[in-house]
């Protein structure tokens, strides 16, 4: 069994957070769907309230035809870039028969949101996955990656139990790229003592890795 999948079957929340734009939405997304293929009852809370270009919550539709529960701010409130937690969420996390992927806001101000739960998931089995986009902006030293991961467990009341690394250019990616960020997020291992889980391949891409690999299909689009 892959060790994703041992996690998954293991926890009852898997909560994906991280600096902004490093591209938590789309491994919950497919995370979801992933669990989906074992336990009938899966469901994605989107929490990100930090006005992200991508949210779960843009893809429920297609999400609630496969299966996948999409926990989100009601219609009215579904594009306001405000701290909003649906109520459910907690509901969700206390109900036995669901597995949960939550999908957290970037930055120090996602964690706290993602705190606001921490009476729900302090109480059931989770794991913590800290995703890296060594591409993203404040992510190119590995020092201030350590003292941001010890910030956002702090204000999100969590633990980073694995590493993600996702480290990607977009549609420009290539097996450079990917062994670039390894060679990365190994460093920060280091620093750090937090394992890493896998390295996140785009579906159809060619590529040998290090680390566990994580493919995906991609589902959000810019919003420009």
């Amino acid at each position: 069994m892959k060790l994703l999948d041992s996690i998954i079957e293991k926890n009852k929340v898997l909560i994906f957070f991280g600096m902004f734009g490093t591209g938590k939405t789309e491994l919950a997304i497919n995370t979801a769907l992933r669990a989906k293929e074992k336990f009938d009852k899966v469901s994605l809370a989107d929490i990100d309230t930090i006005s992200p270009y991508f949210r779960s919550r843009d893809v429920k539709e297609h999400l609630s035809k496969l299966g996948v529960e999409t926990l989100t701010p009601s219609e009215r409130l579904m594009r306001a870039d405000l701290p909003i937690i649906v109520p459910q969420v907690g509901g969700y996390i206390q109900n036995e028969a669901y597995k949960n992927i939550v999908d957290v806001g970037g930055n120090d101000d996602g964690a706290t949101v993602l705190g606001s739960l921490n009476n729900f998931i302090k109480n059931v089995s989770y794991a913590g996955l800290l995703v890296i986009n060594r591409h993203r902006p404040f992510a190119d030293d590995p020092e201030k990656v350590k003292r941001q991961i010890e910030t956002l467990t702090a204000k999100g009341r969590i633990r980073a139990d694995y590493l993600v690394n996702n480290t990607n250019i977009g549609d420009k990616t290539d097996a450079r790229i990917v062994s670039n960020g390894e060679e990365y997020i190994t460093e920060i291992s280091e620093k750090t003592h937090i394992p890493v889980l896998c390295t996140v391949v785009e579906n159809g891409m060619d590529v040998e890795t290090k680390y566990e690999k994580f493919i995906i299909t991609r589902f959000m689009k810019p919003r420009f």
